[in-house]
């Protein structure tokens, strides 16, 4: 089980556990009914106190995740709410789930290239480009093109989540999201500590996003234009239908 970071653009320590315990129940890490072991276990080895632990389980104990039982202790419950920050962020480790972590490379204000598709009203945007984890293991980098009549963003309230970033310093909700998957040759830009070098050929992502911004009776427009480079010896793409 990976330790929750405690980097200036991490979540809150208790939702990166939350968010780590959904992804593995979403995934069939952790199965319906399964017990988890005991607090202090757990607590101990995530390197956080026991009751950060318990304000986690608290927190999914809400959405219909977790069972406390007096005297037995945590049941996992996979029919609950599993929404999380990351519920949008499709990629998994190779064995299910991991916690998604970003390091920020860069974030400029700039005109749009004209390579990228239509999104947004503004002929400038904000590119931001991330160095992506599943809990230790890097496995992607990506750039991130928002719209800049959808506001600026202040890398120093950015969180690893950009989604909880929008919705928190922004005001945007992201309502939804269309990915296009195949596969794309690494950028030149990619940092020496992701494994496979620039012009190899890995998994692609391109996805538009689109926030619940437009005047009523008008077209919604993406506001987000988004590409990611895998490594598939790494990671994997995963969609579950319900």
């Amino acid at each position: 089980m990976s330790q929750p970071q405690n980097s200036p653009h991490a979540l809150p320590i208790y939702v990166q556990i939350a968010e780590l315990l959904t992804r593995d129940i979403v995934s069939g890490r952790l199965i319906d009914g399964e017990r988890l072991r005991p607090e202090r276990e757990m607590a101990a080895e995530l390197g956080v106190s026991v009751g950060t632990l318990r304000k986690a389980l608290r927190d999914m104990g809400e959405k219909g995740l977790i069972e406390s039982v007096q005297g037995s202790g945590n049941y996992v419950r996979a029919g609950g709410d599993t929404g999380t920050v990351y519920a949008m962020f499709r990629l998994e480790l190779l064995e299910g789930g991991g916690l998604p972590r970003a390091q920020i490379l860069s974030l400029d204000h700039m005109d749009k290239p004209a390579d990228l598709p239509a999104f947004g009203t503004s002929s400038r945007a904000t590119r931001i480009r991330r160095l992506r984890s599943l809990n230790d293991t890097i496995m992607g980098v990506e750039e991130i093109w928002l719209d800049a009549d959808a506001g600026l963003i202040d890398p120093d309230k950015m969180s690893e989540s950009l989604y909880a970033t929008y919705r928190s310093v922004l005001g945007l909700w992201i309502q939804r999201a269309e990915d296009r998957v195949s596969l794309g040759s690494v950028p030149d830009w990619a940092p020496d500590a992701y494994a496979p070098r620039p012009g190899q050929t890995v998994g692609y992502i391109e996805r538009l996003s689109w926030a619940d911004t437009s005047p009523s009776g008008t077209t919604p427009v993406p506001i987000e234009f988004s590409r990611t480079w895998f490594d598939p010896t790494r990671a994997v793409y995963v969609q579950r239908l319900k």
